[in-house]
Order: C-alpha cells, then sequence, then structure tokens
C-alpha cells in the first residue's frame, strides 16, 4: 500500500509521514530530502547543471531503530544533518524547478517505492510520482502556523521564516513543471491546532479503511 501526503512547507508532512510509517510499519520516502540532496550538490558545484548531478546522485534512505527514523546518504555520505540548512532549502527549491531535476529524481522515487509498503511525502507525490497511490492527503495549516513551526524546527526568526516561506509557496505553485497542489482525490487536511499525534490516527484510521476495502 502507498500513502502520499502533500503540502506545503510547515504544514507538517515530514513529521506526521515518519510518525504514520513507524505507526503502521511501512518504509518512509522523503522526497523532500532527495531535492535537497540535490541542492547540496548545487552549491558545491556550481558549475555543473542541476540534471546531470540529480541524474548521477546516489542517494539512500538508511532505517535507524526508532520507528520510521531513516538517515540519508548521498553517494555514501551521511547528510541528514547538513541537507536541513538553510542555504540548502533554497538550493532545493530552485532546483526543484528544474525540469531535468524532477525528472531524474522522479524516476529514482518511483523505483523506491516499487515495492512495499510506503509512506511517501513530499510536494508532487499525489500528483506526478504515485497518482494511483490508495490513500492520497495533502496537509496544509495556516501561514502564521507554518511559519511558527518552521521557525521552531530551524531555530530562526518567525518573521523571516514567514518571508521565505511566502517566497517559497509562490515559487512552488506556480512553477510550470510539476506545480504544488492538492492531487485530484486527496483528503485536504487542515493540520492548523492539531497535534501531531491527531493527525497522525486521523490519517491511520483512512488508511486502515482504504486497505480493507481494496
Amino acid at each position: 500500500m502507498l500513502i502520499a501526503i502533500d503540502g506545503p512547507a510547515g504544514a507538517g508532512k515530514s513529521t506526521v509521514a515518519r510518525a504514520l510509517a513507524g505507526r503502521l510499519g511501512f518504509a518512509y520516502l522523503d522526497s523532500g530530502a532527495m531535492y535537497r540532496c540535490v541542492g547540496l550538490l548545487a552549491l558545491n558545484a556550481p558549475d555543473q547543471a542541476a540534471a546531470a548531478l540529480a541524474a548521477g546522485a546516489r542517494i539512500e534512505f538508511v532505517a535507524e531503530a526508532e520507528a520510521g527514523a531513516r538517515r540519508v546518504l548521498l553517494d555514501g555520505h551521511d547528510v541528514s544533518d547538513a541537507i536541513r540548512a538553510p542555504e540548502v532549502s533554497e538550493a532545493a527549491s530552485h532546483v526543484a524547478a528544474d525540469p531535468g531535476v524532477r525528472e531524474a529524481l522522479v524516476a529514482k522515487q518511483r523505483e523506491l517505492i516499487a515495492g512495499g509498503d510506503y509512506v511517501a511525502e513530499g510536494r508532487d507525490i499525489g500528483t506526478v510520482v504515485a497518482p494511483d497511490a490508495e490513500l492520497k492527503v495533502y496537509l496544509t495549516a495556516d501561514r502564521t502556523e507554518r511559519a511558527r513551526r518552521r521557525a521552531v524546527e530551524l531555530g530562526g526568526d518567525q518573521a523571516t521564516v514567514m518571508a521565505e516561506q511566502t517566497l517559497r509557496d509562490e515559487r512552488d505553485s506556480t512553477r510550470a513543471h510539476s506545480p504544488l497542489e492538492a492531487a485530484p482525490g486527496a483528503l485536504v487536511l487542515d493540520t492548523t491546532g492539531m497535534t501531531i499525534e491527531q493527525v497522525v490516527e486521523h490519517i491511520a484510521g483512512l488508511a486502515r479503511k482504504a486497505r480493507a476495502s481494496a
């Protein structure tokens, strides 16, 4: 079974997806981490085409003892922490607008989720990567709440995070290739005021119903 979770930054995708994968015993795919890996490569090799970097990158997710948790390896090196730096996030947003990058990473993502049960999260899982996913959820939240969450996560100033978030939302939603939007048939879930546990339990219930009716 594949559960696709999409949505903008700060909506809770990564936290919810990891916890949900642990709850259900599924593997977890963080597609955003893959774009961050390419963003990191692009920062370190600005003279090379991002699409070529994406095509040649070896990106792996290695499970940890904690249920649902995974380390991110890029060409054999652990970059789990490095790809969370603000400058890498910004670079990831830029390379994600490159159709060549998206083509390369979508192929890698489809290969990863081809076997077994997965919770996959990102910005185009339900629309592009796996439109036939058994369960598609689009997480969102009030823009102020999303900025607050990201500021806490990054240890930054909320006003600065909101300004950057607004620019990224605009870029992600208006790009020509794979714009950020809810997939047809996706459940749109506003997580404002909800705890992680409440969101996870709600989606887990939907997953159980989807599997029972399959």
